[in-house]
């Protein structure tokens, strides 16, 4: 990215989250992230009045940044099982190998405690990822992978599995194995009642 004017909000915004990903949000400066850019810090006071304005901009850069990797993810696939298991598998790599991706979202969540406005973006973002995957969902029923009942319901379960995961990671690395990867997206992708999707044709559902 160009360093230019116009776009060094974008960039102290992609810089603050590297570093808080890195350290946390306490234990990074504003003066951290002015050098990380390579800015003085009166050049930051022109684009964010505060820290916490910075945090707010570095939590959309990881919604956006997020939305992007599932979209070029997916974007080449046709099939629903399909697409719903590799948006499956890489909410898992992201959520076990990323280390970082832990620990943002653990401060996201820490800070949501007491923080209206982190709490609410957070709530935005999971609203948007729920709907994300009750369509894949409803469009592999249609395709006939599923016989789900309850689409939302099934995916508020596997969303809540997915936190689980993470938390998991944090004491249990092992679980990073591919092959252990793997069986959790078995597993997640069982909770929504996905068949089989090694065939190109979807099975019909019996009833």
């Amino acid at each position: 990215m160009p360093r230019t004017a116009a776009n060094r909000p974008a960039m102290l915004a992609q810089s603050a989250f590297d570093l808080f990903a890195e350290r946390g949000f306490g234990k990074v400066a504003i003066d951290d992230i002015a050098a990380h850019v390579g800015v003085t810090k009166g050049s930051f006071y022109s684009h964010f009045r505060s820290k916490h304005e910075l945090i707010l901009a570095a939590c959309s850069y990881y919604y956006r940044s997020y939305q992007q990797r599932i979209h070029e993810e997916i974007a080449p696939l046709t099939n629903p099982a399909e697409r719903l298991r590799r948006v499956v598998e890489t909410s898992v790599r992201t959520c076990i190998v990323d280390k970082r991706n832990r620990m943002f979202t653990a401060e996201i969540f820490a800070l949501s405690l007491k923080d209206e406005q982190v709490r609410n973006g957070w709530a935005q973002f999971y609203d948007s990822v729920r709907e994300m995957y009750v369509g894949l969902v409803m469009s592999a029923q249609a395709a006939g992978y599923t016989d789900i009942a309850n689409p939302r319901g099934a995916v508020d379960m596997m969303l809540a599995a997915i936190e689980g995961v993470k938390l998991r990671a944090g004491f249990e690395p092992h679980i990073a194995d591919e092959d252990e990867q793997q069986a959790i997206v078995d597993g997640l992708l069982s909770i929504v009642l996905l068949k089989s999707s090694n065939s190109t044709r979807p099975e019909k559902a019996t009833s």
